[in-house]
Formats: C-alpha cells, structure tokens, sequence
C-alpha cells in the first residue's frame, strides 16, 4: 500500500453523493452499491453517467432507480457544450465525489479543475507500473503476464489529465499464479478491485484522506 498527503476536502459531511462514470458492465458500480446496501460505506450513488448508450451500468442503474444519462461528446455540437452539460448534471445532483469505474474517456480539463481532489479512478494494476493510455482492461493483464512479473494488482488513485498518472490513495498486491492467463489473472484482479473502491470511499466518509502538495497520505 502507497500512502502519502493535505487538507480535508469536505468539510463536516460524512455522507456524499457519489457519481459514477462507466463506459463497459458496471461491475465496480454493482460492488459500491453492495458496499452501501450491506453497510460497508454511507455514501450513496445519485447519478450514473456513460459514454456508451448501451452499457450496463447504465441499465443497472436504471434498474435500481438511480438517475443515469448516456453523455457522449457525440451528441453535442461542441466539446464546450459537451462540458457544460457534463458539469450542469454534476451541479444538478450536488455531487460530492466523482468515481471513475472503467471510464474509457480522459476527463475533460475544466471539469478536473473544478473537482480537483474530487475525482478517484481505479487501475487493474499496481501503478505506477503498467499505466497510461492503452493500458486498460485485458492490455493491462497481458502487459503484467508478458513483463514476467510474480504480482499484480489494483490501484485507487485521483484523477488528473493524464491518464493513470494521479497521486496514489490505497494499493493492495494480487499474486501472480503460474500458469496464469490474462483472463485468469483479471477475475482476481477484479474481486480485489470490488473490495478496494468501497475501502477507498469510506476512508473519503472519514475525512482521513489528506492531501498536500499534489502527495497523499492516510490520517
């Protein structure tokens, strides 16, 4: 585990209002709702966004009546237009604290400086090994496999323009088996990953994440 340090951002709420971002399944989606409904965290999902019309974490939420919106820069006439209504729906649900879950999309500058500090993604690897673009999903396995490597990982991190490059919140280490493939090595990757997010939420609830000077630390 990689901790580091800075002020509360949050001031005395315990409880935020989470959105998640996800363009495939939802499956981290699913595990933070679990968390909440199993007591594990306090904060609940109020607004799902995607920028895939037919992914399934836009219907989860549908189905767990959880307002949720296709927001595709596709759809607007100008990437200006596109942050604007990306920025009004955050506004609109007062969102606290922004959850990347297998978002495939490089956030827009002026919404980063906006939540700065307020945005969290997390990564199938242990970072900062093995990140950047391209590295995402099976590439991620395949790299760490192809590399020789005897661990893997997840890694929750905050978000800034780069892609995976945010300072470091929680790290936990997955062994790598022999004779492990790609997919194998994803699925335990994946459970590891469904017990970190919420870890990471609630230490957010607590107020123990601390930053300074772009570094991170643990209360």
């Amino acid at each position: 585990m990689l901790i580091f340090a800075y002020n509360s951002i949050f001031g005395a709420s315990l409880v935020l209002k989470l959105c998640i971002l996800a363009s495939g399944r939802g499956s981290n989606l699913r595990a933070i709702i679990n968390a909440y409904k199993n007591g594990r965290i306090k904060s609940r999902v109020r607004l799902v966004i995607s920028n895939n019309s037919k992914s399934g974490a836009l219907s989860f939420a549908g189905k767990n009546n959880i307002p949720n919106f296709h927001l595709s820069q596709k759809l607007f006439n100008s990437e200006k237009e596109f942050v604007n209504a990306f920025l009004a729906l955050l506004k609109k649900y007062r969102i606290d604290l922004i959850v990347l879950a297998g978002y495939m999309k490089l956030l827009d500058p002026r919404i980063i400086r906006k939540y700065k500090n307020k945005i969290i993604n997390i990564h199938p690897a242990l970072l900062p090994e093995f990140g950047g673009k391209g590295m995402y999903g099976m590439h991620v396995h395949e790299a760490v496999l192809g590399a020789g490597e005897t661990e893997s990982g997840a890694t929750v991190h905050f978000v800034d323009e780069a892609y995976d490059h945010g300072a470091i919140i929680l790290q936990k280490k997955v062994k790598v088996k022999a004779g492990d493939t790609p997919e194998k090595l994803r699925k335990r990757v994946l459970r590891t990953e469904h017990r970190l997010y919420p870890e990471a939420i609630k230490l957010f609830e607590e107020k123990k994440v601390q930053v300074r000077k772009g570094r991170v630390f643990i209360k």
